[in-house]
């Protein structure tokens, strides 16, 4: 079996998703469920689907990521995963906690990536005029959101479209790409799905 930990900050839509996935032939199952803050919702949504589940609160460390990241190791390192699936966790990660999971750690990010890299994808992308954008699930690298390409989803972006619009149905894109991107991922296949 093959061993998965996902790392969340908020509601963890994409996390449910992920973890509603993994059943029945699936080649993995999840083991940890954590988090950078004790109040995010979709702590309670694991514990309430039999995930085990940590949260470390990255406030008290201030800006010594370094510090925080050994405390958040502690329940990874103890879930013992194969995969580390971040889920909306919205923490910059240093290149030693990256190094330490390299090759085996995936992101969802909402856009095409290359285009838009970090935060306000969608507002970008309305404002840049593009016709349509999208998710892409990705191997993490030190590099913010760099990493190999494993799959993307397109929306088309509709005139009048806001950023909330548009995040509303590239959501919809996402909880499709990431759980199929995952089991290809879990079963060796690392080559990229397009929707």
């Amino acid at each position: 079996m093959i061993r998965v930990a996902i790392l969340i900050s908020g509601g963890g839509s994409n996390m449910v998703r992920l973890v509603e996935s993994m059943v029945d032939d699936h080649p993995a199952r999840p083991v940890l469920i954590a988090s950078n803050d004790a109040g995010a919702a979709g702590l309670e949504k694991a514990a309430r689907m039999g995930v085990p589940t940590a949260a470390i609160d990255h406030r008290p460390y201030g800006k010594d990521r370094a510090a925080f990241e050994a405390e958040l190791l502690k329940p990874i390192l103890a879930a013992k995963p194969d995969i580390l699936c971040l889920a909306g966790f919205m923490r910059v990660l240093t290149p030693d906690f990256v190094a330490r999971f390299e090759g085996r750690m995936l992101n969802i990010h909402p856009s095409l990536l290359p285009k838009y890299p970090g935060l306000h994808t969608h507002k970008r992308a309305i404002e840049a005029g593009d016709a349509e954008a999208g998710c892409t699930v990705h191997e993490v690298t030190p590099v913010l959101d760099d990493g190999p390409i494993l799959g993307q989803a397109r929306v088309p972006i509709e005139t009048g479209d806001t950023p909330d619009d548009l995040a509303a149905r590239v959501l919809v894109q996402e909880h499709r790409l990431y759980p199929a991107v995952l089991r290809r991922f879990a079963e060796g296949n690392r080559e990229p799905l397009y929707l």
